[in-house]
C-alpha cells in the first residue's frame, strides 16, 4: 500500500503532458524529471532522471494514441520497479481499448483484458482512471482500481446554466445508467436514444424513447469519437421539439471529421474534459479540467482517505 512516510513523486513523460503538469501543480509538486531516448529504427527507451527508491510513484498517461502511449507507460512502470520504487500507481485519465471489453463476434481479442494483464505484468500496484467505457473493466484487474467520475466537474457546470425544465439524454441503451446518475442530483427526467449500428462508428437507425418537446436536453456519454451518434441524436431531438441540445462527453477522442461534424450540428455546445488534448479549436467545444479531481484523488490515495467522498452531491 502507499504510505505517507514514503516520498511521493509524479511523472508523465513523452508528449501531451499538459494535464499531468496541471495535476502535479494542483497537488503542490513539480513533475518528476524523465526523458525518452529514440533510436533510428523507431525503438524508444524511457528514462527516469531522479531517484525513486522507496517512493510512492504516480505515472500520468492517457492512452491516446493507444499503442505508443501504452508501451511508454509499461516501460516507465518497469523502470520504476527496477529502481526500487515502493508503490507504483498508473494514472490513466483515458483508458484506450476500453471499447474492446468483450468478445462480441468470433476471432476477436478482448483487448481491455490484455492491457490489464500487461499493466499488472509490468509491476503496477494500482490503477486510477476516469469514466471507463464499460465499468466492469475494473474486474479485469487483480489490483485496486480507482474509477473517477466526470460528473464531479460536469454537474456543477450544468447547474450554472440555470436551464428550465431540463432533461437528461442517453445516446444509447447502454448509457442509461450514466444518464440516470446525472438526472438524480439535477432532479431531471430521462430520455433514451435506441440505436442500431450497422458497423463500428456507423449508426443505421435511431429512435427516441421519451418526450423532449419544449425541454432543454443534456446528452451525457463517456466519450465522443466520430461524433456521428451525438450529432444525429441532437438533430432528432430538435425535430421532436427540444428547445436546445447540449452534449457532455468525458473523453474527446474526436477522430476523422468529428470537429467539422460538430461545428455544423444543431448542438448548442459540446462540453468535454481535458483527459485527451484537443487537436484543433472549435467554437462549439468547451473544455473543463479534471486536474483538481485527479490531484485530490492522488492525495486521498496517498493519505489513506476516501475516494468516494469526491463524488458526493448535495440535495440542493
Amino acid at each position: 500500500m502507499p504510505s505517507r512516510f514514503n516520498p511521493i513523486k509524479i511523472f508523465s513523460g513523452g508528449k501531451n503532458t499538459a494535464l499531468a503538469k496541471q495535476i502535479a501543480n494542483d497537488y503542490g509538486l513539480s513533475l518528476g524529471q524523465s526523458a525518452i531516448n529514440y533510436f533510428s529504427d523507431g525503438e524508444f527507451q524511457p528514462e527516469i532522471n531522479e531517484t525513486v527508491r522507496g517512493c510512492d510513484v504516480f505515472f500520468i498517461k492517457s492512452l491516446v494514441p493507444p499503442a505508443d502511449n501504452l508501451l511508454e507507460l509499461l516501460l516507465y512502470i518497469d523502470a520504476a520497479k527496477r529502481a526500487s520504487a515502493h508503490y507504483i500507481t498508473a494514472v490513466i485519465p483515458y483508458f484506450g481499448y476500453a471499447r474492446q471489453d468483450r468478445k462480441d463476434k468470433p476471432r476477436v481479442p478482448i483487448s481491455a483484458k490484455l492491457i490489464a494483464n500487461l499493466l499488472a505484468a509490468a509491476g503496477v500496484s494500482r490503477i486510477m482512471t476516469m469514466d471507463l467505457h464499460a465499468p466492469q473493466i475494473q474486474g479485469f484487474f487483480d489490483i485496486p482500481v480507482d474509477h473517477l467520475d466526470s460528473s464531479t466537474v460536469f454537474i456543477p457546470y450544468i447547474k450554472q446554466l440555470n436551464l428550465e425544465n431540463p432533461v437528461i439524454g442517453a445516446p444509447d441503451m447502454g448509457g442509461s445508467k450514466r444518464a440516470r446518475f446525472f438526472a438524480n442530483p439535477l432532479h431531471a427526467d430521462l430520455v433514451i436514444c435506441d440505436k442500431h449500428r450497422k458497423r463500428a462508428n456507423q449508426v443505421e437507425e435511431m429512435h427516441l424513447i421519451g418526450d423532449v418537446d419544449g425541454r432543454h436536453v443534456i446528452i451525457v456519454d463517456d466519450m465522443i469519437d466520430t461524433g456521428g451518434t451525438i450529432v444525429r441524436a441532437a438533430a432528432m431531438m430538435k425535430e421532436k421539439g427540444a428547445l436546445s441540445v447540449r452534449a457532455f462527453c468525458t473523453h474527446p477522442v474526436l477522430s476523422g471529421d468529428a470537429h467539422e461534424r460538430i461545428a455544423h450540428s444543431v448542438l448548442e455546445e459540446l462540453v468535454v474534459c481535458d483527459t485527451i488534448p484537443l487537436t484543433q479549436e472549435n467554437p462549439k467545444i468547451k473544455v473543463l479540467s479534471v486536474s483538481k479531481l485527479f490531484a485530490n484523488a492522488i492525495h486521498n490515495v496517498y493519505e489513506y482517505q476516501s475516494i468516494s467522498s469526491l463524488f458526493e452531491f448535495g440535495d440542493e
